[in-house]
């Protein structure tokens, strides 16, 4: 274990959390909309031990670098790299208890891609906020321990995302997604049945690297913000496709744009919802690529690379297939019959090589546990 021979000594435990992926519902986590994840069987891996002085040390396995604070004085700094994740959840759980907080060493291993839109960063944080939630007898409840991962996210990271992913990262099942009100911050574990229907979930890691500190993310939230102000609501959840007419008279064409695929994609979990129980996860696949255009065309986060993949998914079996995450880069996911899995598999691969773009990387999740402790 990395850990004792980075440290010098064992540590107390270790706790795992998984990376997620998003079926449906994209940008409306921070319009206080609707999203439907699931926790994927991916995880990171955190050993942490207590110290009895206030230094925090943090490292993993894929950077040598050990990156060091101030437990009491956590702040947002260019020097924090991947470490402000950490250091984020620490600050923001003694931000939501009355913890008397200690330093810690941390060491981290993880086989979540990083850049894929798959909530790599997420995954730290539940896995570091379970532990010391645990270790400082903090007291703080899964939800608690997702708003600590958001505000750690906002705060010390410096990026503008909502509480999606910590929350799937920490409410996950086996064999379900984490239907969740993004308002009332309501979860309710609904079964998907990929398995029954012979169905697999194929991610397509498109290796275009995305930042969600990046500009394009926050220029999206800021107009949606706008959006929601000129229409007289508190946020973008308030509308509904009624309400999309007069949306466009009051709004430039970039904002009405904006509006319209969150309003849209808030139906479109919605429906989600109702189609898996009524209908099974065969029935889906309209709904997702639907996701993916509105996201392509209205929001214009997608990528070359996103299209590829989605669109040449779907013309080999895909039964649905969409981009998923912030965009700007990442993965794009394609609901796909087990039977017909190497063939949109290799086609991808093959329309990439064509195109000269770089080699995906494609694999199968399933809808897993969340946050757990390992030892």
């Amino acid at each position: 274990m990395g850990f004792a021979e980075l440290f010098g000594y064992q540590p107390t435990g270790v706790w795992s959390a998984p990376g997620r992926v998003n079926l449906i519902g994209e940008h409306t986590d921070y319009n206080e909309g609707f999203v439907f994840p699931f926790a994927i069987n991916r995880r990171t891996f955190a050993a942490i031990a207590l110290r009895d002085d206030n230094l925090v040390r943090v490292s993993s396995s894929f950077s040598p670098v050990i990156h060091e604070t101030d437990v009491t004085n956590i702040t947002k700094t260019d020097d924090n790299d991947w470490a402000a994740y950490p250091f984020g959840v620490a600050w923001s759980i003694q931000q939501l208890s009355k913890v008397t907080a200690t330093g810690f060493d941390c060491y981290i291993e993880s086989d979540v891609p990083v850049g894929a839109g798959l909530s790599s960063s997420a995954a730290i944080e539940c896995a570091v906020s379970s532990a010391l939630n645990d270790l400082w007898n903090a007291g703080l409840d899964r939800r608690a321990l997702a708003r600590a991962g958001q505000m750690g996210e906002n705060e010390i990271v410096g990026a503008p995302t909502g509480i999606m992913d910590q929350s799937a990262s920490l409410l996950g099942e086996t064999d379900h997604g984490v239907f969740l009100d993004c308002r009332s911050l309501e979860a309710k574990p609904i079964a998907l049945g990929f398995a029954e229907a012979g169905l697999e979930l194929l991610i397509i890691d498109t290796k275009v690297a995305h930042r969600l500190v990046d500009g394009g993310y926050a220029a999206r939230r800021a107009a949606c913000e706008a959006g929601a102000a000129v229409m007289g609501v508190t946020s973008l959840r308030e509308l509904s496709t009624d309400d999309l007419t007069k949306a466009k008279e009051l709004l430039d064409d970039v904002t009405f744009r904006r509006v319209r695929h969150v309003v849209t994609e808030n139906q479109r979990v919605l429906d989600t919802i109702d189609t898996l129980a009524n209908q099974g996860p065969r029935a889906i696949g309209e709904l997702m690529h639907a996701s993916h255009v509105s996201l392509r065309d209205d929001f214009e986060v997608s990528v070359d690379e996103l299209d590829t993949a989605v669109e040449t998914a779907m013309r080999h079996g895909a039964i649905g297939a969409r981009m998923t995450g912030g965009g700007f880069g990442g993965a794009a996911i394609a609901l796909t019959p087990v039977e017909l899995i190497s063939e949109v598999t290799l086609s991808v691969m093959a329309e990439f090589e064509a195109l000269g773009y770089a080699k995906p990387d494609i694999f199968a999740v399933s809808p897993a546990p969340g946050a757990i402790r390992e030892i």
